[in-house]
């Protein structure tokens, strides 16, 4: 039987968690018809961002590493697209795999579009309808070269439809013919698997002494955020003062970026009373089994991450966003989730009001945990037609 060989691209925390489920859905149910190829971009370059990934999730170790690193993001893209080239052009695959929306999506469907190779987006059409974030040009511009289009949400399914996309294309699919699909989200797939892992091989509740406890979990590292004196300052004013206030233990895995802003951005009398107050507990970032158990137990999370959105609606928690909008519509609609962006106002009375009353109501709109199954099977239908361009 012929093996079509695939190529996978990707470089950060949230694509080395979606591609574990698909290279699992390949070698469970396709070994004897894909053959899959990694590219790590590198765009993640801290240990705990990137290999520790690699080995707990158990993604094939990548044929190649791109050590990009760091850099703005004309260099991230730049650098990508002219690395990815040269691979492409030698390893001749039948369909490039890019996810989400980062640089390395952006980069890797440019790369293969202009060389004629399919591409298939996993979490197309998510909009924030916010163009200053580099997160939606890399969106829209990577959906609108490829040829598969997998929506996690049936907004976003709505998005493509009203950017031009026709929901009625037919197969064969090809760049100007492209098919989209409302698949379900492929993270979802992952935090079912995975979650009951980690309540096996995780220690972190222990580590940091927090069994029994009541706590609130906060991620930040957008550059909006952290190279924002401003807005930093805000923010960790109101999350130390509710912190403080209350005795509340708030758990802060610090991305790199932010790690190293807070000293250089941060008031030093507000740096200082972050410092002493022993109920705010920063950290180093999380390994995913760690981040899934401090997911799973906290009673908030206070993020502006668009995974971490969405991983408190698969556990259940309410969810206050540090930023102006959300490309996870769903969630701000049912009510779960509430932008509160640096509004020091908004922040506290939303978690009080979440304190006090959490929500309830997670209807099932992130699929069924079977996300990665239905992509494959429009995969192999794909590079079995034999027609595309």
């Amino acid at each position: 039987m012929h093996k079509s060989k695939i190529i996978t691209i990707i470089g950060a925390r949230p694509q080395f968690i979606i591609a574990a489920a698909i290279s699992r859905g390949i070698k469970n149910h396709y070994p004897d018809r894909i053959q899959e190829m990694i590219i790590h971009t590198g765009q993640h370059y801290d240990d705990n961002m990137s290999r520790v990934f690699f080995e707990e999730l158990e993604i094939p170790e990548p044929e190649y590493n791109l050590e990009v690193g760091s850099g703005s993001h004309a260099y991230q893209t730049g650098e990508i697209i002219q690395r990815t080239e040269q691979i492409l052009i030698k390893e001749k695959p039948q369909l490039v795999l890019v996810y989400g929306d980062t640089n390395t999506t952006l980069a890797g469907a440019l790369a293969a579009s202009k060389l004629h190779i399919p591409v298939a987006h996993i979490e197309a059409g998510l909009r924030s309808f916010n163009k200053s974030m580099p997160e939606e040009i890399n969106r829209i511009g990577c959906d609108h070269v490829s040829t598969l289009l997998f929506s996690p949400t049936q907004t976003g399914l709505e998005n493509l439809v009203r950017e031009g996309f026709d929901p009625g294309t037919l197969p064969p699919y090809h760049i100007d013919k492209p098919g989209i699909y409302h698949c379900g989200d492929v993270m979802f797939d992952n935090v079912m698997y995975f979650s009951q892992i980690a309540e096996k091989k995780s220690h972190i509740i222990e580590t940091l002494g927090l069994e029994g406890k009541d706590f609130i979990l906060c991620t930040l590292h957008r550059p909006q955020n952290t190279d924002n004196a401003s807005r930093l300052n805000k923010i960790m004013n109101t999350l130390n003062g509710i912190s403080r206030e209350n005795q509340a233990l708030f758990i802060l895995p610090l991305h790199p970026r932010t790690a190293k802003m807070l000293p250089q951005l941060l008031e030093a009398k507000l740096l200082e009373s972050i410092d002493k107050n022993p109920f705010f507990n920063i950290t180093a970032p999380m390994a995913y089994f760690d981040m899934l158990m401090l997911e799973n137990r906290c009673q908030i999370m206070i993020t502006d991450s668009g995974g971490v959105q969405k991983e408190s609606y698969f556990f259940r928690k309410p969810c206050l966003v540090l930023r102006p909008e959300s490309e996870w519509k769903e969630i701000i609609d049912l009510g779960t989730a509430v932008i509160v962006d640096d509004d020091t106002e908004m922040i506290r009375d939303t978690y009080y009001r979440f304190q006090k009353e959490p929500p309830q109501n997670f209807p099932p709109v992130f699929g069924d945990g079977k996300a990665a199954e239905f992509i494959l099977n429009e995969f192999v239908k794909f590079l079995d037609s034999g027609l595309q361009e």
